[in-house]
Formats: C-alpha cells, sequence, structure tokens
C-alpha cells in the first residue's frame, strides 16, 4: 500500500494534459501513485497519457474502451487505487508543486475521515480564490453538522471531489464511489452521502489546486442532453436524503439545492438547443412534482423572486397526459 493515490481522469484534453502531467511530476515521491485513466480519448490525449507515463514516477495508466463519462472514470480510478488516501485530479487542472506532500502531512495530523480545501478558479487570465463555505479551518468536526442551515451554502454545497483527500477507510465502507453514468453533477450525490455518513472532516487552509473554467470540452460548456443529468443527481440526493434519520431537518436542505439548481439552468434556457431547452421544462416540471410539496413551498417562499419566480411557472406547467403534451 502506497500512501497516497492521486486518480486523475482524462478525456479529449489533448491541449491541457501536459500542463497537468507536469504538475504531477512536481509531485511525485515514493508514497504517491497517479492513477490516470483514458476515457476513450479521440483527440490525441491517449498518445500524450502513453508516452508520458514510462517518465512519472508511479505512474499507471487505464484506458475505456468507450467513454464512460467522469463519474465512471473515477470508479476506475478508486478500483484500481491501493493508497492509504485518496484524492482527486481532472485532466484539465493542475496542482501547485509539492501541492499533496503538504495537503497529506496536514490530513495525517488530524487523523480525520476527510479534508476540504480552498482552491484557485482559472478563467482565461483570471484567477479567483474559492473558500470552502465553512468558517472553522484545520478544526475536526462532524460533517453532518456541516450540512444546515437549509438557507445557506454550507460544505455541502462546496461539491468538488478534486478539493480534499480522503481516507482509504470511507473507500471499504463504499462511501466514495459515483454514480455511474451521471454525464454532469456526479459530485453532488457524492457529497452529500460523505456529510451524511462519514464520522468526521476539517477544512484546511493549504490553497494548491487551480480549476479551469470555460474549457471548450467541459460539459458545463456543452449544452446538450447531458446537462440534464443534473436532475438524476439531485433526485438521488433527495431520494437518499428523505431515507435518513435526520431527514425532517436536512430534506429542506437538500430541497432548496435542488431548486437553486434548477433554477439556475432553467433561467438559462436560451443557451440549450431547442429540444433540450424542451425536455428541460418537461423533465423540470415532473421534478417539481416529485418533491414533497409542503418542503417545496417553504424553499421557494425562501429565495429571491428571480429565481422562485421560474421555479413557479414551471411548477404550474401541465404534464404530459394531464390535457397537454411537453412543448
Amino acid at each position: 500500500m502506497v500512501e497516497l493515490s492521486v486518480i486523475v481522469p482524462f478525456y479529449n484534453v489533448r491541449a491541457y494534459a501536459p500542463d497537468t502531467l507536469r504538475c504531477l511530476r512536481a509531485n511525485a515521491g515514493e508514497d504517491i501513485e497517479f492513477v490516470l485513466v483514458d476515457d476513450c480519448s479521440t483527440d490525441g490525449t491517449a498518445e500524450i497519457l502513453r508516452l508520458a507515463r514510462d517518465g512519472l514516477p508511479g505512474a499507471v495508466l487505464h484506458r475505456h474502451e468507450r467513454n464512460r463519462g467522469l463519474a465512471s472514470a473515477r470508479n476506475t480510478g478508486l478500483d484500481a487505487a491501493r493508497g492509504r488516501y485518496l484524492a482527486f485530479l481532472d485532466g484539465d487542472d493542475w496542482v501547485a508543486p509539492g501541492h499533496y506532500a503538504r495537503l497529506l502531512s496536514e490530513t495525517v495530523r488530524l487523523g480525520c475521515d476527510f479534508v476540504r480545501t480552498d482552491h484557485v478558479q482559472v478563467t482565461g487570465v483570471s484567477r479567483t480564490v474559492r473558500r470552502v463555505p465553512h468558517g472553522l479551518r484545520g478544526v475536526v468536526g462532524c460533517p453532518r453538522d456541516a450540512i444546515l442551515p437549509a438557507g445557506r451554502t454550507t460544505s455541502v454545497d462546496y461539491a468538488f471531489a478534486w478539493a480534499g483527500l480522503y481516507h482509504r477507510r470511507l473507500l471499504e465502507k463504499g462511501l466514495l464511489h459515483f454514480t455511474d453514468g451521471l454525464r454532469t453533477a456526479e459530485d453532488r450525490p457524492w457529497i452529500w452521502r460523505l456529510h451524511r455518513e462519514a464520522e468526521s472532516f476539517a477544512v484546511l487552509g493549504v490553497l494548491g489546486n487551480f480549476y479551469r473554467r470555460g474549457v471548450a470540452s467541459s460539459l458545463t460548456q456543452i449544452r446538450d442532453v447531458r446537462q440534464l443529468d443534473f436532475l438524476r443527481a439531485f433526485d438521488q440526493v433527495v431520494e437518499e436524503t428523505a431515507a435518513d434519520r435526520d431527514a425532517e431537518k436536512l430534506l429542506p436542505k437538500a430541497v432548496r439545492a435542488y431548486c437553486a439548481v434548477l433554477s439556475h439552468h432553467v433561467n438559462a434556457l436560451d443557451t440549450f438547443e431547442p429540444p433540450v431547452a424542451r425536455a428541460l421544462r418537461s423533465r423540470g416540471s415532473a421534478a417539481l412534482g416529485r418533491l414533497p410539496r409542503q418542503v417545496l413551498d417553504e424553499a421557494l417562499d425562501s429565495m429571491d423572486v428571480s429565481r422562485s419566480a421560474p421555479l413557479r411557472r414551471l411548477r404550474r406547467r401541465p404534464l404530459p397526459g394531464k390535457g397537454t403534451a411537453a412543448a
């Protein structure tokens, strides 16, 4: 067993993969392995990975024979990882030299199940520090307690899997795998499950992750039907939270988070192709109909008008089979 496994999925990121691989070399050590997963790239990324593998200490390479998405690629990495601790990095992002050694040292010192870190968002030449929405730094606490309050952004809303480190015992408990087949928002059910079921966590002031925003190949930029997987992701969040022992307390937070993300997409309807926009309206209306009515009413009442009004209109939209077809 090595001390740390860093799981790095790649898919059609030929322009960025060399930077990512360079940052891994700057973090290499005898106790660190890099599990590289090529998710059936078609743009030359696979060749870059094959050439780089032998020059990257601790690297192992896995390739999917068909494109399966980020969630499945991360799961392939988890199944292959040997580390006592696990981390994630996306194939178009990078970390600072020595970042993993510093992060590992702090995590071992605290002895908790997982840690979360701030990150730097990179948009073109602009760089902005994004903080974990949790006040305490370097203090071990209960992740369940950090879910609430419902009306405020908390660490469960900071869903970046790569912004942290995770002890192997979470993997052995079945808490680290992602929902296979989710093409977007795959981090949402994952982070909610961690916060509900892990025993301890901390937020560290170790800043070393650099996240590229606006990458053309990212699903956040590709406005096709795969974007709508966020509905499946939040259906899972709500279903699992409704079955939790503290459902009465936690469900309002889950429903409000669902509404916030759905409102964001509905307000951006004109950025989708017409068939995808129609599917979003239809499936979004159905999703609102599945949510607990009283909890949904309270969530909408707590939101500002710019976000709640589109959802109220969507909620009034007749469902297929109720006298009109989906437009």
